[in-house]
């Protein structure tokens, strides 16, 4: 009789195993901390088997959890505080039945660059427009952006699988179709990326980790469909880190195509890294707690996490069933908004996925915004005088610190561990960067504690709609942790770069909307960043080409970069951050979890 046999046979008798677990919990509570010693007596339960050294890794993480979990037992918690799930942010509006996905850009007179570089870092607004006007064929800007993702991407490390015969086939098509007269939209033609947790038939979606390198999955994603039927042109599946951590996968670290001796930040490095660098038109990524607005920021790109249940996630990787969001990466909010536009509606088959109003370009009201801000934002206030100069009153306000973030960021590891049992307990966990101790740490949260996590977020999602019911946007609000918890949609921009040596760091302003606002969002994020010139710089790649092919790139000591700090576990930590206190969770960033995120 093999161990789960036994389990089983003594779960029917009703005594034994209920004993024998409490027997071990009894042990833990007595000492107040997990030892080896009763770890070894649980790996017998529980059928997770480690070795010495991992089994050492576990008793830390789970005992420093375990100090998380004190804070929250002394939230109070009333019998009328709900389980945030399925999740839907508080304010979810009723849906609507029938979708208008028309959609325009401003038909201007533009003549195409003399050079293939300069076509190569428009905006999706022009590109559209020399497409439609038939001044390019997609066949040619198809072949413009698949060179340059060879190229650069080896160098950039960004590159997972080139989609080339998928993509020719998909820039004659829509060459013949707008020839006939057949035009789609703005994205008809246009080559875009895919980040490699996105489904695709026909190629494989390795999710970053060797072990998948080659599987293909039968299933098409909804926003992979989407897109194709938008006419849109797949010509990469590109680099994430190890399932959704980081921006480390199979072939190393993604690089920052402003300085590529420093990583993209994760875990949507490639999509960052790819669009920056001008090697697709436009890419998708997905964020679960920073992997979308993290690599943007530090790569520079102009990026929207949409509310939750804004798009389906149908055929993309889970990390957390209740936090996941697909999103766009791109060169200006404008062609975020395009974007969006195509990808966004409920398909039957994400059941968080809803269809709700959503028009571009956009009618509302700007005038008069109330933009909310925080005394502890930066010393430099440059964005504030363009909120002067766009008419909006500035509003002072606080977000809740009576809700300890960090140890909600267990949601991720809880629900990414029920994920990836399989695998890890079949031991094929190589180069899965830090997960596989998250994990092993997660199957020792009881699952009252994770009923309690939840319902402490709702508590959160509660004190956050209070805390900005007198707003309509934030600015700099240092809210990536919160708002991945209740849902709200954040979009980010370069406001600036600044130079050290031969590399260029952008500075962020990232925008928070209310939920499911993210129209209002785009079109005001549109407004602000037309006062900008930022979307329209681009990296010099060619100097740090020739490095990478000399070998010496990765030689000269790496600096410091102003604006962002390593995390241990993500990859990046989002500028405007201050060092979050992991007892408290007071700070809008929760340490040594954020980027981990987002399929």
């Amino acid at each position: 009789m093999n161990r789960r046999e036994l389990l089983k046979r003594l779960g029917l008798a009703g005594v034994a195993a209920p004993i024998l677990l409490r027997a071990i919990v009894t042990l833990v509570d007595d000492k107040s901390e997990l030892t080896l010693e009763t770890l070894k007596q649980a790996q017998w339960i529980s059928g997770v088997e480690m070795s010495d050294e991992e089994m050492e890794e576990v008793v830390s993480n789970v005992n420093r959890n375990s100090l998380g979990l004190e804070q929250l037992r002394e939230v109070e918690l009333s019998e009328d505080v709900p389980l945030a799930i399925h999740f839907s942010p508080i304010t979810t509006p009723d849906p609507i039945k029938q979708l208008d996905r028309s959609c325009k850009v401003a038909a201007n007179d533009i003549d195409v660059p003399e050079d293939d570089e300069s076509i190569a870092f428009l905006p999706v607004t022009q590109l559209a427009e020399l497409v439609r006007q038939k001044k390019i064929s997609s066949v040619r800007l198809t072949n413009i952006y698949l060179e340059r993702l060879k190229k650069y991407g080896p160098m950039l490390r960004c590159v997972v699988t080139l989609t080339e015969a998928l993509a020719m086939e998909q820039a004659k098509r829509a060459d013949a179709e707008i020839a006939e007269g057949k035009y789609r939209g703005p994205l008809h033609g246009i080559p875009w990326g895919a980040k490699d947790l996105i489904a695709v038939p026909g190629y494989p979606t390795s999710w970053g980790i060797p072990y998948h390198k080659e599987r293909e999955l039968d299933s098409h994603a909804t926003v992979a469909k989407r897109l194709n039927e938008a006419g849109a042109v797949l010509v990469a599946k590109l680099s994430l880190g190890a399932l959704a951590m980081g921006d480390k996968w199979f072939e190393g670290m993604t690089r920052n195509p402003w300085n590529p001796r420093v990583g993209s930040s994760g875990s949507s490095a490639g999509s960052a890294s790819a669009v920056v660098a001008g090697l697709v038109g436009f890419t998708l990524g997905s964020e679960t707690l920073g992997s979308i607005l993290s690599p943007s920021i530090r790569c520079g790109a102009s990026s929207l996490r949409p509310t939750f249940g804004r798009v389906s996630r149908h055929g993309c990787m889970p990390l957390s069933w209740s936090m996941d969001k697909i999103g766009p990466l791109c060169r200006s909010i404008e062609d975020c908004a395009i974007v969006f536009n195509t990808i966004h509606g409920s398909d039957g088959l994400d059941p968080t996925a809803g269809t709700y109003e959503f028009k571009w370009p956009s009618q509302q009201d700007l005038g008069s915004l109330r933009v909310g801000y925080s005394k502890r934002r930066r010393a430099n206030d440059e964005d504030l005088e363009i909120l002067k100069e766009l008419g909006c009153e500035m509003v002072e306000i606080s977000l809740p610190t009576d809700i300890p973030l960090r140890p909600l960021t267990n949601i991720i590891d809880i629900e990414a561990a029920s994920v990836f049992e399989d695998l890890l307990k079949a031991g094929h966990t190589e180069g899965w960067n830090t997960w596989p101790k998250s994990f092993r740490a997660a199957q020792f949260v009881s699952a009252v504690d994770y009923v309690r996590i939840q319902r402490s977020r709702s508590i959160l999602m509660q004190r956050f709609e209070e805390a900005i019911t007198d707003v309509d946007i934030m600015i700099n609000m240092n809210d990536l942790v919160h708002t991945n918890f209740t849902g709200h949609p954040s979009v980010v921009m370069p406001f600036n770069f600044r130079e050290r040596g031969d590399a260029k760091f952008a500075r962020p302003t990232v925008l928070t909307g209310h939920l499911h606002d993210d129209e209002r969002l785009l079109a005001f994020a549109n407004a602000f960043q037309s006062k900008l010139d930022t979307q329209h710089q681009h990296p010099n790649l060619d100097p740090w080409l020739d490095q990478f092919n000399a070998g010496t790139m990765d030689k000269p000591e790496k600096p410091k970069e102003p604006e962002t700090e390593q995390d241990s576990k993500s990859g990046a930590k989002t500028p405007d951050s201050t060092e979050s206190d992991s007892k408290s969770g007071t700070s809008g960033q929760a340490n040594g979890k954020s980027g981990k995120d987002g399929k």
